[in-house]
């Protein structure tokens, strides 16, 4: 890696003072920012699937870029792609006229996607995928004369981004609950949380009774549902909760039984994370609707999209008069730069050797590597999927206790981690590796080896 000096102490310390006077974290308590020891890295270039702080630290990431840089930190060809974009144009709004990158992104994300989702519609974020397939979703049955069908079904630890719309959505008490007077209501089931059921069921007991209770909801609320909304196979920030064999297949067809569309966020587990472009593509059904972001650029430049079906896209056309028009849009929709770094980013995660190595060594690397964990102190659970997994830490492994939230026994993971140079981050007490699709064995090795020793320093200190 051919790699800056490290800045000189003074513009270490400007910068310090810049990052923790002037800058609002997000998901961060500032008070205590600063308390950190090692402090918070403030980088300033990388390489491959590795940060460099200021002061020449570095660091391989294992959060890629909160599990947006699937293909690491510098993707050369979809870094070529912007560049050369940017020597064509680099903005042209898509209110009333086209560009090429749009246009030509549309139709890859079509073809991939087969039909019937023959229709993309472009924003910045995940969060605002999620508000464009909401407000897609209800329109359509107004324009199919059903206003009254105003409501969505969710589940519980469900994480849809951080805009209103997708709070409502949202189940994580710890992210959405100050924010309840300001949220419509949405019919919610609890979640597949295998690890801590909230039937209280065991492995040898489990009669999927958290799908029987989705299904359940569909059919008494299906007359007033705009749509079911869920992260397929795995719920993201809410915990990396897997789902059970069939939790998504029967999801899915009860739904279909009631006439009530389907969301797919697949936000967090799309592009590659789960092994393919889309998550849907493992359950052999199709979403009416599916959110897209994070890798879809490999976290160069922020883009997202939403795909729709061509028969809730055909619901939309109509005369002027008819006021049929879906009116949402952002200055940047369909980001010229975007497109482009997109496209770029799909030749590399659709090629079929590239995915071929995914599914049969990296993933499976990924989770032999993780399987010695499960034996450590206070390590309650491993779980995920692809390459995606959280540790769920515990006080007590057979009562499954929690540690006190104030002792941040995850946090603590992530700075032991820190000293020996692996960026992680924790939700809670739940530690989170999702590193890049592009991870190298020795690479691989280190992040195992890094996870075991900074999770048994933990459990050393909780003895005092």
């Amino acid at each position: 890696m051919n790699e800056p000096a490290p800045l000189s102490e003074g513009e270490q310390r400007r910068l310090r003072g810049l990052d923790a006077g002037a800058l609002w974290h997000p998901f961060t308590q500032m008070q205590a920012y600063l308390d950190d020891d090692p402090p918070p890295p403030l980088i300033v270039s990388a390489e491959g699937n590795w940060l460099v702080a200021m002061d020449g630290s570095r660091y391989l990431d294992a959060n890629c870029g909160y599990w947006c840089q699937a293909l690491g930190a510098r993707p050369a060809a979809v870094e070529r792609a912007v560049a050369a974009q940017l020597q064509r144009f680099s903005h042209s709004t898509l209110l009333g006229l086209g560009h090429a990158p749009a246009a030509e992104l549309a139709g890859r994300l079509a073809e991939l996607a087969g039909e019937p989702l023959a229709h993309a519609f472009f924003a910045d974020s995940g969060s605002e995928a999620v508000e464009v397939a909401l407000k897609i979703a209800y329109q359509y049955q107004v324009h199919r004369g059903h206003p009254e069908r105003s409501r969505f079904l969710a589940l519980g630890e469900a994480y849809h981004g951080d805009t209103l719309g997708a709070v409502s959505v949202g189940g994580v008490e710890l992210f959405h609950a100050t924010y309840r007077p300001l949220l419509f209501p949405v019919e919610r089931v609890p979640p597949p949380y295998c690890f801590r059921c909230p039937w209280k069921k065991k492995p040898e007991s489990c009669a999927l009774e958290c799908a029987g209770a989705l299904e359940a909801a569909l059919e008494q609320h299906a007359h007033e549902l705009a749509a079911l909304i869920v992260e397929p196979f795995v719920l993201g920030p809410g915990g990396v909760i897997p789902q059970p064999r069939d939790y998504l297949a029967r999801s899915v067809a009860a739904a279909r039984r009631h006439g009530v569309p389907v969301i797919f966020d697949e936000v967090a587990v799309g592009m590659g994370r789960l092994g393919r472009i889309f998550a849907f593509e493992e359950l052999g059904a199709k979403p009416d609707l599916v959110c897209v972001a994070k890798g879809l650029t490999a976290g160069v430049v922020p883009l997202s999209a939403v795909l729709a079906t061509r028969e809730i896209y055909a619901a939309f056309l109509g005369t002027f008069g008819e006021r049929k028009t879906f009116f949402h849009g952002h200055t940047f929709t369909g980001s010229a730069l975007g497109c482009a770094a997109a496209l770029a980013a799909l030749e590399i995660l659709g090629e079929p050797e590239f995915q071929r190595r995914l599914r049969e060594e990296t993933i499976p690397a990924f989770w032999r590597m993780l399987e010695p964990l499960r034996e450590l102190p206070h390590v309650g659970e491993v779980r995920g999927r692809g390459m995606m997994a959280g540790l769920e830490l515990v006080r007590d492994q057979v009562a499954r206790e929690a540690f006190p939230w104030a002792r941040r026994t995850g946090h603590r993971v992530v700075l032991a981690a820190r000293k020996r140079g692996v960026n992680l981050r924790a939700i809670g007490d739940l530690v989170l590796a999702v590193p890049p699709l592009t991870l190298k064995p020795d690479e691989l090795a280190l992040l195992g080896r890094v996870l075991g020793e900074s999770i048994r320093d933990v459990a050393e200190d909780s003895k005092t």
